[in-house]
């Protein structure tokens, strides 16, 4: 049996082949195209072409992709929402889409309601739902909206009243109609979960392209009956029906799947992690083998968003990137040839000083013609490196959570341009097949369930609350793709709310399974 991992960065698409025992096949890069489409399809062809095996026995295809990412930042092909938020005359003093850009305001339409229903901080009801309200809106939004969010206040306590306008929603339009439900998406805070809400549901036309998509260029190869997977971004899996149902969920999985390829990679579970590509640096940290998440709201297209992130940080410092002098000031990046270094860096031909340029200069790296180089002088380039030293010397300070020199493990295809001494670290773990960490971490991934909700722990005992929050974490887990049996705990997070007199808990649940029709997944 065989596995085809896919990830798609900002230079280069990634393809690779794992056999049944997680071992690297054969592993191809190819330039990320405009359209991402068609570098997709080429790396497909070209890995499968090369390493020449049966096709019949591949039996899974994972993506890890940027397209969803791309949509919002582009506010292209995004769908037309409409919000309904639970909570009138509470909430109206602030409506939906505060703070947003108005480019994407416009783009998603702007149409929302606010409607009665809702909850109070302690469970204690706010306001019923008016089912004719809800209906009458339906018919007013029939044309006007292709998708639809649902936003109860506190239904981070209880969800009854979103799944109830669920319902309804289907009852008029269809059980296929996109829905999206806060209480399945955002953590607390009602604009944050709200903001993250919308986009999820803005992005339903964009993840159902894509999943078809990679469908059709498999089909086109040849490669029928196998499973399809979609990364997400802390560091697993999820079925193409759950990516459709949550596709802001694969935002920023491209460097939680260079993370998870490290660890896998390095047989370490508890380090930091480099992966340097053609334009960008991500750094992030590993705890158990699995992406450290952000603790804080994260931005999304200038849009400020709580749902759960990994905590990631990205410098513009590449193989690719552009190096510059002005008034003796030596520039690394953050601009840089991308997918062009082939035809612009000097090394290759080009007329181009990027930093891969400095590291064949230096003896760091074996690639193209050196001779192009050989007339920068040595002491500049070693000036050049230390300017790219001090970058990621800035960025893994940020992402330290104490002063001891930490371990690195170093991935991705522009690795070559950082130097063998780093301040502040006190190893370099270089791997082998480091260049496609990212493949590869898309495809030795496990599937994984996530439940968060604010537990009364004097009305509901704090086990039988954390069996509830477990039960319900596994029941995603499978809705993803995972094989029951297989479902463990890994992670419980629990945040007492100082704001609430009967010991209320915001308690967050992970579980992570195999993938439930392949059991020597890892």
């Amino acid at each position: 049996m065989y596995r085809i991992g896919i990830d798609v960065g900002g230079t280069n698409t990634d393809a690779i082949i794992l056999d049944e025992h997680s071992q690297l096949v054969h592993s191809v890069k190819s330039p990320t195209t405009l359209d991402i489409k068609t570098g997709i399809e080429t790396s497909l062809r070209k890995v499968l072409k090369e390493a020449n095996i049966d096709k019949t026995k591949i039996t899974h295809a994972m993506l890890g992709t940027t397209q969803c990412t791309n949509a919002i930042v582009e506010r292209k092909k995004l769908a037309r929402v409409g919000v309904i938020r639970l909570g009138y005359p509470a909430t109206a003093s602030v409506p939906p889409y505060t703070a947003w850009p108005k480019d994407m305001v416009d783009k998603l339409s702007g149409n929302y309601a606010l409607v009665h229903g809702g909850y109070e901080y302690d469970g204690q009801l706010l306001g019923e739902i008016d089912e004719r309200e809800i209906m009458d809106l339906l018919v007013d939004w029939r044309d006007k909206v292709e998708s639809i969010a649902i936003i109860g206040v506190f239904s981070s306590i209880k969800n009854d009243q979103e799944l109830k306008v669920r319902d309804l929603i289907w009852e008029s339009y269809g059980e296929t109609y996109p829905v999206s439900c806060s209480s399945l998406i955002g953590s607390v805070g009602l604009i944050e979960r709200e903001n993250a809400t919308i986009l999820n549901a803005a992005l339903c036309k964009v993840i159902e392209t894509t999943t078809t998509g990679f469908a059709y260029a498999l089909e086109e190869e040849g490669i029928q009956d196998v499973e399809v997977y979609l990364c997400q971004n802390d560091g697993t899996l999820m079925s193409i029906e759950y990516a459709k149902q949550f596709p802001i969920l694969t935002i920023a999985c491209g460097p939680t799947n260079s993370i998870r390829g490290a660890s896998y990679l390095a047989n370490i579970k508890d380090t930091m992690v480099i992966d340097v590509g053609g334009t960008t640096s991500d750094i992030g940290v590993l705890q158990d083998g699995f992406p450290r998440e952000s603790s804080v709201a994260v931005e999304v297209g200038d849009i400020r968003t709580n749902f759960r992130m990994p905590d990631i940080i990205s410098i513009g410092l590449g193989g690719g990137s552009i190096v510059r002098v002005e008034n003796d000031k030596i520039t690394v990046g953050p601009d840089s040839v991308g997918y062009k270094i082939g035809e612009e860096a000097l090394v290759f031909g080009g007329s181009t000083l990027t930093t891969t340029d400095i590291a064949v200069r230096l003896g760091l790296a074996d690639m193209g013609d050196k001779s192009l180089v050989s007339h920068i002088d040595e002491g500049f380039a070693k000036r050049v490196q230390s300017v790219i030293s001090s970058l990621i010397t800035n960025a893994i300070d940020k992402m330290k959570t104490s002063s001891e020199d930490v371990q690195i493990v170093l991935v991705g295809g522009g690795s070559v341009i950082i130097p063998d001494e780093i301040p502040g670290v006190a190893e370099i773990v270089k791997v082998e097949n480091g260049g496609v960490a990212n493949a590869i971490g898309a495809s030795i991934s496990q599937i994984s369930g996530q439940y968060e909700q604010i537990y009364i722990y004097s009305r509901e005992p704090r086990e039988q609350s954390l069996k509830d929050a477990e039960e319900k974490a596994v029941k995603q887990a499978v809705m993803a793709g995972a094989d029951p049996v297989t479902v463990k705990l890994v992670e419980v997070e629990e945040t007492p709310l100082a704001y609430h007199p009967e010991n209320a808990t915001r308690l967050r649940v992970k579980v992570v399974g195999k993938m439930s029709d392949y059991p020597l997944s890892d």
